[in-house]
């Protein structure tokens, strides 16, 4: 099971929205490059362009507020977030993320601790997140088996697709 991950920082502020993230103009797209492409437009036109694939985006307080449309870790997913970590989540964003296979970690007072390009590596099961250029280990929520087994499998539907040809489920 996939249980750490590691990129660079691209640092993002409190409250970001689902509308930030994803804005509702663009909700008729399915292209998964353009939708990528869009992510966090509503926040800053060059992140998107410029983010690194598998880097990990770091935000403050209540990240993903607002509408609890799933295009937004779609976006995130298809900018090549790795993960997000952030001081804390709209709950609705987080059951979303986790389900379509997108890692957030809960992890107080990292925006602080890091610059933009810094490289962190996330460990879910240890709970603690490492800022690679000072060697600091931060605590962070450890996230629970089954959200674990979610992301392992890449998502909700995955994870469900592999039950039930494996017969756990029928």
């Amino acid at each position: 099971m996939k249980q750490t991950y590691s990129g660079p920082v691209t640092i993002v502020g409190d409250n970001i929205d689902t509308d930030q993230i994803f804005p509702g103009r663009f909700l008729e797209l399915t292209d998964p490059k353009e939708i990528g492409a869009l992510c966090l437009c509503g926040v800053d036109e060059n992140i998107a362009p410029s983010f690194p694939q598998g880097g990990i985006l770091v935000a403050g307080r209540n990240f993903g507020c607002g509408s609890s449309r799933e295009h937004a870790p779609i976006a995130l997913l298809n900018m090549g977030a790795g993960a997000v970590l952030a001081d804390s989540f709209a709950r609705i964003f987080y059951r979303n993320a986790i389900n379509l296979g997108l890692p957030a970690v809960t992890c107080p007072g990292l925006r602080d601790r890091v610059a933009p390009g810094d490289r962190v590596s996330v460990d879910l099961e240890a709970g603690t997140v490492t800022v690679e250029s000072t060697g600091e280990v931060l605590p962070c929520d450890r996230m629970g088996a089954q959200a674990q087994r979610i992301l392992e499998a890449g998502g909700i539907k995955p994870l469900m697709r592999k039950r039930v040809e494996s017969g756990e489920i029928g």
